[in-house]
């Protein structure tokens, strides 16, 4: 099996692993159960009036909603991907697709990730992993991914622990700071930076803020964690023992907003790992979030069909808007700087 077929059946595992396994972190949540909004009785606002626009890559949106980096390489994917494509330009979400590696190496599977065609208005992000940086990928290769995608901006993924895990696993993360710097100095779109359900603390963010990413999702511990997906691929008892002792690692979303709000990061934050509902992505934007990304808990909804996630999309916006509405707030600008949420307990 060559090298693109290699990753094509990965990709082809993660969809069915994530679909079908319980693959959460064990002993550690998003942290968001402990915050809570301070209900505002006399609202003071018309419900009506509720506004969740806002600004992301110099295109305005309906909502403050990001697919998080979900998939590509695969038939399976493709269709996917065409689903949430065409919801996401619907309801006005910005669409990051998964991993466009799959389509350098196999350049028969880049079709999978050509959905600008089904959303021609949103931002839409092409995505591959900084490790890659190490192994060969350099400038050309991350333009031929945001050309084949059609992108407004190239997101890094960092995800040294899945990577640890994986059998096919590339872990020399050595020096990536450095050429992440160097790629966001000469690429001619922004570039971001992701974790991948582990999160970012509060002095990378401001550091690679300070060098010139324009923006980072915390992919934040709580959801989905690729140590235990990949232990479902593995067949090397070392790897497998080893993801369950790590399974609790990681810093809650949560946590990960506090920490580069106290650090006075600069640039476009996104809250992912393990969002739900529309009241945890309040509670995200309250806590210094800018945009709220969902992953995994779409995915159900993506496999059925573009009507099923457009009714997921509406139910997530009527949500976020429900929360505002109990803390008076008719606009993300005030959610996002509300003193009406609280820890629980204290």
């Amino acid at each position: 099996m060559n090298q693109g077929n290699d990753v094509n059946k990965r990709k082809a595992d993660h969809i069915q692993i994530c679909l079908n396994e319980d693959v959460r972190g064990r002993g550690i949540t998003t942290g968001f159960e402990n915050f809570s909004f301070i209900h505002e009785a006399l609202p003071e606002v018309d419900f009506s009036d509720i506004n969740l626009e806002t600004f992301f890559l110099e295109k305005k949106v309906a909502t403050p909603f990001l697919i998080s980096s979900m998939t590509g390489g695969t038939e399976k994917a493709m269709t996917i991907n065409q689903n949430l494509a065409c919801a996401a330009e619907e309801k006005g979400w910005s669409f990051g697709v998964g991993s466009g590696r799959a389509a350098v190496e196999d350049p028969e599977r880049a079709y999978t990730f050509k959905v600008r065609k089904y959303a021609p208005s949103i931002p839409i992000i092409a995505n591959v992993g900084a490790v890659q940086l190490n192994y060969g990928f350099g400038v050309d290769e991350c333009k031929k991914i945001v050309d084949l995608v059609e992108a407004d901006a190239l997101i890094l993924h960092l995800n040294s622990l899945q990577e640890l895990i994986q059998p096919e696993g590339n872990t020399n993360f050595r020096g990536l700071f450095q050429k992440i710097e160097e790629l966001s100095k000469s690429f001619p779109l922004p570039i971001g930076v992701k974790e991948v359900g582990w999160g970012i603390n509060g002095k990378l963010a401001k550091r690679l803020f300070d060098l010139g990413i324009s923006f980072i999702d915390v992919a934040g511990a709580g959801g989905t964690n690729w140590s235990q997906v990949e232990k479902l691929r593995s067949t090397d008892p070392l790897k497998r023992a080893a993801a369950n002792a790590i399974s609790g690692l990681g810093i809650s979303t949560s946590e990960c907003l506090l920490e580069i709000k106290q650090n006075q990061g600069t640039g476009t934050l996104i809250a992912s790992g393990g969002l739900n509902d529309g009241v945890e992505a309040a509670k995200a934007i309250a806590l210094g979030a800018d945009l709220a990304g969902f992953g995994r808990s779409i995915l159900a909804e993506a496999v059925t069909s573009e009507q099923a996630l457009i009714q997921r999309f509406t139910q997530t916006e009527y949500e976020l808007k429900a929360a505002m509405f109990s803390i008076g707030a008719a606009s993300l600008n005030e959610l996002k700087n509300t003193s009406s949420i609280k820890r629980v307990g204290y």
